[in-house]
């Protein structure tokens, strides 16, 4: 059997204006200090193809426009709802008072395995990644509601960021949205 990929026309996909307004997933990204714009660039295409609510830029992670951010992002940007707050523990204690459980993405003591995580379809759930080398900050390990581990069976102690960002929204999104 042979398999003729898609053209862009078949895809159908919404128009930044229709994406706007669009239902999205009760998902947000925070981004603790993030070094590579290229990561951020990754993070807002998965946010884009995944629906997600929004992304919280932190510290020293790059905004838009960036040049690495939109050469990985390809538009997404446009389409996606981004907001910089310096402080990331000041963003998550902003989204746990708007009611959304925070989760790191970071290998701790007492995490839940991702596979293990079972949110309610109705639940409001943001997830941190942290710095390339330093993982998620001190300061924000101490306040989030648990951390969410993405097993690994290699040699390497991590995952590169934009890889980790695709896992969990998927992962999420399927739980969320009961595909």
């Amino acid at each position: 059997m042979a398999f003729r990929k898609k053209n862009i026309l078949e895809l159908e996909r919404s128009s930044v204006e229709e994406y706007k307004i669009q239902e999205k997933t009760p998902l947000i990204l925070v981004l603790d200090n993030v070094r590579s714009a290229l990561n951020v660039g990754s993070a807002f295409r998965t946010a884009d193809g995944f629906a997600l609510q929004k992304i919280y830029l932190c510290g020293i992670t790059a905004q838009p426009p960036h040049k690495e951010i939109l050469k990985t992002a390809i538009g997404a940007t446009d389409s996606v709802d981004w907001e910089y707050v310096e402080d990331p523990a000041e963003a998550v204690q902003k989204l746990k008072a708007d009611g959304f459980e925070v989760w790191a993405v970071e290998q701790a003591e007492n995490s839940t395995s991702l596979e293990q995580f079972k949110p309610l379809k109705t639940s409001k759930i943001a997830v941190v990644f942290g710095n390339e080398v330093t993982g998620v900050a001190d300061e924000v390990m101490d306040i989030v509601d648990g951390a969410l581990e993405i097993p690994q069976f290699g040699t390497k102690h991590s995952l590169n960021i934009s890889v980790c960002v695709g896992i969990v929204a998927w992962d999420l999104f399927v739980k969320l949205k009961k595909l």
